[in-house]
């Protein structure tokens, strides 16, 4: 069954629609970055499926439509469909590469298997300046893509050709379609988002109004709408999104609120601490930590598939969430801190595949007796980060490496135990403290420590130890959704090495993980 409407965009983010730009989701993997660029411009955006009516997209009211890439040919048996109708709306569009070639093809042009394809950085040979391309220096630009648009439909310039792409940009401006085959939403397009913002401002005539300030308040109506006079339970880890989502919902019921800290047993160093004091010293808002770690080692006991961990992890909290809702009397509404990369890879799309479920998304049990409230949802972590400094949240809660829910759980490779939790914890405090030290903190998406299950031979003291390997994983990232691996000094890989072999007991071996995203995920579970 194909996702609804409401699956991609909230009653709340549909208010923004208006004036905004709807990306026409196609199924690439990674179509919402287009999303994100463009909101990076400050103009509202948010996907919708490629099955979306024409009724309901015009009711939405968007400034422009843009059409996504996708893994499929527009020749192939089951390959999702441009609804021509939506090019009879009136509204400007923009298709990207498949998103052109359906475009292409409805109107009557023609696209065509041209041999080997193009990949990478690719050449551009700009044609015509009149319309999108007017000033930009556009010399290359990023290709991925076996078919092309081999003759535009009447009506139609080609603006731009590559050797493998006859056709790689087209534009009718007098009913306001353009298509590029290259990608402008990826940072390999150097000109790409100078693209984006021709065809936002100057064909759609969009406005730069989505902010952080214009966030919250959208989403303060949306909080007390859904929940009314009800009591709501947070669910609070300590990160910067169950933080901002904490402070949203404050702001919007006030002193209904209360945040329930589980302490698994599977956070960091100092980690229980820092939440208590942050708020329930620094906010004043009230409340409620629960030591759990008998209760999340019992259900982990024997399990080492990464899947059974998320999913075991995630029932537990609903649980005890639901059991600390209990206490406060009728308090039928939970909040998580939940991102949109958060959905996208747990496969709440139509067609994409599920890469792992979040313990707050795909881990979640079926039986709940709470609604849930996630604010954060169709946002992305830069998003989540300029809420919460416009928030008032501290500059150390809002840049602070994103942690995940299940904790150590997901880093340790293996049966989760209680010796092994206090061997990734002390590891993992070292490395910490060193890239701190090295004031590197703020360059890395994320760097952490994995322990994997096994143990190796190694020399220390003279004698002979059989004890665990520690992983060195550090990443730097704009969204999570792709990432590259940090380029660690090597003096520092070294300081780190030494200090946790010398420290942590148990550990006789320190590695790097040197693997990107993709082919690998940032988290190792």
């Amino acid at each position: 069954m194909a996702p609804s409407l409401s699956t991609y965009l909230d009653p709340a983010l549909a208010k923004a629609a208006p004036g905004g730009v709807l990306v026409v989701d196609f199924g690439a993997q990674y179509s919402q970055l287009i999303a994100r660029r463009i909101r990076e411009c400050r103009v509202f955006s948010a996907l919708i499926p490629a099955d979306a009516s024409p009724e309901e997209v015009r009711a939405l009211e968007p400034a422009g439509l843009v059409l996504s890439g996708g893994p499929a040919s527009v020749y192939e048996e089951g390959a999702p469909a441009l609804q021509s109708e939506l090019l009879n709306l009136g509204i400007p569009v923009l298709g990207i590469c498949y998103g052109m070639q359906s475009m292409a093809q409805a109107l009557g042009g023609e696209v065509a298997h041209t041999g080997g394809g193009e990949f990478g950085r690719t050449d551009l040979r700009v044609t015509s300046r009149e319309g999108l391309f007017r000033d930009l220096p556009a010399e290359s630009c990023w290709m991925s893509h076996r078919d092309a648009v081999t003759a535009a439909p009447a009506g139609f310039t080609v603006t731009a050709q590559t050797d493998g792409a006859p056709v790689a940009a087209m534009e009718d401006p007098e009913r306001r379609m353009y298509g590029v085959q290259f990608h402008p939403e990826v940072v390999h397009t150097p000109f790409g988002t100078d693209l984006l913002k021709a065809f936002l401002f100057d064909v759609c005539d969009a406005a730069p109004t989505w902010t952080a300030a214009h966030v919250i308040d959208e989403q303060v109506e949306r909080i007390r709408a859904q929940v009314g006079d009800h009591k709501v339970i947070c669910g609070l880890s300590g990160g910067v999104d169950s933080a901002v989502a904490a402070l949203l919902v404050h702001k919007a019921v006030g002193d209904k609120l209360t945040c329930v800290f589980v302490d698994h047993g599977m956070m960091r160093h100092n980690e229980a601490e820092q939440v208590d004091q942050s708020f329930g010293g620094h906010f004043h808002v009230p409340l409620v930590s629960v030591h759990a770690k008998d209760r999340f080692l019992a259900k982990l006991a024997g399990v080492t598939d990464p899947e059974e961990k998320r999913k075991a992890i995630g029932a537990e909290f609903i649980r005890i969430f639901e059991e600390e809702a209990g206490k406060l009397g009728e308090a039928p509404y939970l909040v998580q801190g939940t991102l949109y990369s958060d959905v996208i890879e747990s496969g709440g799309r139509d067609g994409a595949a599920t890469i792992k479920s979040h313990h707050n998304v795909g881990g979640l049990p079926e039986d709940m007796a709470v609604e849930l409230v996630e604010p954060l949802r169709q946002l992305f972590k830069d998003e989540v980060r300029a809420v919460g400094e416009e928030l008032g949240l501290p500059e150390r809660m809002v840049w602070r490496q994103p942690f995940p829910g299940p904790g150590l759980a997901i880093r340790i490779i293996g049966e989760v135990t209680d010796e092994r939790l206090s061997i990734l914890r002390q590891a993992d405090f070292v490395l910490q403290e060193e890239i701190r030290r090295a004031g590197m903190y703020r360059d890395l998406w994320q760097s952490f420590a994995v322990l994997p299950a096994i143990r190796s031979v190694g020399v220390q003291g003279d004698s002979r130890t059989y004890a665990y390997p520690i992983v060195i994983r550090a990443v730097t990232s704009d969204d999570a959704m792709t990432a590259d691996w940090a380029r660690l000094p090597y003096e520092l890989i070294e300081q780190i090495s030494r200090r946790i072999i010398a420290e942590v007991p148990g550990v006789n071996r320190v590695v790097l993980d040197v693997t990107s995203k993709p082919p690998g995920t940032i988290e190792w579970e």
